[in-house]
């Protein structure tokens, strides 16, 4: 496709959310976050193997489908990218065409995942949970349907960066371990964040911890802000699994 055309077709397809580089042409220049995934991806794609031979990968929420087609140019046997906004989806076709990858792509909620009826051996789910007003359902029906061994992580992160160290369990009079900043916590947001509606629930580091881990999954690298490498391990007793 000429410059001209390949422009001109980049632009119908647009807004564009991830700044992706077709041929000479970028398809969010302006992104307010920079080169947004690609500096993000450098951060930590070390934790993804270099050769994912045969494995099967799920990317959920795949946006224009930047992260799907990195696991395919890393050899990766089937791949499949959901979202649930038809054109987002339009984008990652058109990219995954432009660059010759075998990728689908098709739109789903996460909450659907159950209907895919597979387990894959790499899921992500980057950039997705603070925009879900059912976080931990999403989670648990990601564990309960889906992930069979690895997850990559990454949730939008707000508040204090520690860790808590906490007990077991507190007596019902015990409040001020309530006001630490440190203490896991889900910001509510009623209106907009960063003028964007479905900025539901933002997690300081604790709580995106505690959330995965409750979940049943096993953090095995935090490689940088915000990113975590997950394994499946085993849910909490007290974990019920999840409807449907």
């Amino acid at each position: 496709m000429m410059n001209l055309a390949l422009k001109q077709r980049i632009s119908e397809l647009g807004p564009w959310f991830q700044n992706m580089r077709l041929g000479e042409i970028e398809t969010a220049p302006d992104h307010f976050l920079g080169d947004y995934p690609a500096f993000k991806w450098e951060g930590f794609k070390h934790v993804v193997p270099t050769d994912l031979e045969g494995r099967s990968v799920l990317d959920i929420g795949c946006n224009a489908g930047f992260y799907a087609l990195e696991m395919k140019r890393r050899n990766a046997g089937r791949v499949l990218g959901i979202d649930s906004d038809p054109r987002y989806l339009e984008q990652a076709r058109f990219a995954a065409d432009h660059f010759g990858l075998d990728v689908e792509f098709r739109q789903m909620s996460v909450y659907e995942v159950s209907k895919l009826a597979e387990r894959f051996d790499l899921v992500l789910f980057m950039g997705v949970l603070y925009h879900l007003r059912h976080p931990l359902l999403a989670l648990d029906l990601l564990y309960e349907h889906v992930v069979a061994d690895l997850m990559l992580f990454q949730c939008l992160q707000r508040g204090d960066e520690h860790i808590a160290t906490l007990e077991e369990d507190y007596d019902f009079s015990e409040w001020k371990v309530f006001d630490r900043p440190d203490f896991p916590k889900l910001f509510f947001v009623e209106e907009r964040y960063s003028a964007d509606p479905t900025n539901w629930f933002i997690p300081n580091k604790a709580a995106v911890e505690a959330l995965l881990r409750s979940s049943g999954f096993v953090i095995e690298a935090n490689p940088e802000r915000e990113v975590y490498l997950c394994r499946r391990g085993r849910r909490p007793y007290m974990v019920e699994p999840p409807p449907g």
